[in-house]
């Protein structure tokens, strides 16, 4: 049995419903971004709570005694993903890459903002070094193929190793955590499956589990975990569209 026969389970019956009705995917959707938004920028350090998420989000209010770098990672964060929504089904580029990141650090790192690095970075507690700087242009550029070139990899895989293939290289000095993650939920919603989310709880085994990806090129850890966040989303989403 394959290991993603169960999710590939999941997804059929759940194609069985569509057309979903729009109420349900509406609330479905809005819970999921305010969750993702919140639990993506808490994984970076962002100290907003998930109430506190939601109120500068929906109401558009600011929060006391938080800072405006914290605000905007809220406010961007819902825009990139709106934005990564709008792209689903096309090809995966580094145009489009750079503008998720763009919009990710907009107000907060302008210069920065959708362009690689230039300087050295290390990753925190990482036993693996990412590329030096002057390899990015090369190794961007090898992933791009390599995405094109497995069209028939299983798309949780693929998006499991895209994600961790993009951190490896850690193309841009800040953002990169956010920017994974948005273009994993791309690879997935473009090939009909639902996003996912890592939760700010289980940040160490989740940096864990790409530090064995990075260092060892091992990368089933990883896939694993994202297979279990895939099922588990895949099971809501059921239970709510068949009440």
């Amino acid at each position: 049995m394959s290991r993603f026969s169960q999710i590939d389970d999941l997804k059929a019956k759940i194609d069985q419903l569509r057309p979903f009705p729009q109420n349900t995917l509406h609330s479905l959707r809005a819970d999921f971004l305010l969750k993702n938004t919140y639990h993506s920028n808490a994984i970076e350090g962002n100290t907003l709570s998930l109430y506190e998420t939601k109120v500068v989000l929906e109401d558009g209010l600011t929060i006391g005694g938080k800072t405006v770098r914290e605000h905007l990672e809220i406010i961007n964060h819902k825009e990139a993903s709106f934005y990564m929504e709008e792209r689903i089904g096309t090809e995966l580029n580094e145009l489009f890459i750079k503008a998720i990141h763009a919009i990710i650090l907009k107000g907060i790192d302008d210069k920065s903002a959708g362009s690689y690095r230039k300087d050295e970075v290390l990753i925190s507690g990482a036993t693996h070094q990412v590329s030096p700087s002057y390899l990015i242009n090369e190794q961007m550029e090898k992933l791009i193929a390599w995405h094109a070139a497995n069209k028939d990899m299983h798309p949780v895989e693929k998006a499991s190793r895209l994600h961790s293939m993009f951190v490896n290289i850690h193309p841009f000095r800040d953002g990169n955590g956010r920017t994974a993650r948005l273009l994993m939920n791309f690879e997935l919603l473009s090939a009909g499956f639902l996003p996912v989310l890592f939760r700010v709880e289980d940040r160490s085994s989740y940096y864990s589990a790409l530090d064995q990806a990075g260092a060892k090129s091992d990368f089933n850890p990883f896939i694993d975990m994202t297979i279990k966040l895939e099922q588990e989303q895949l099971a809501q989403y059921l239970s709510y569209l068949s009440r």
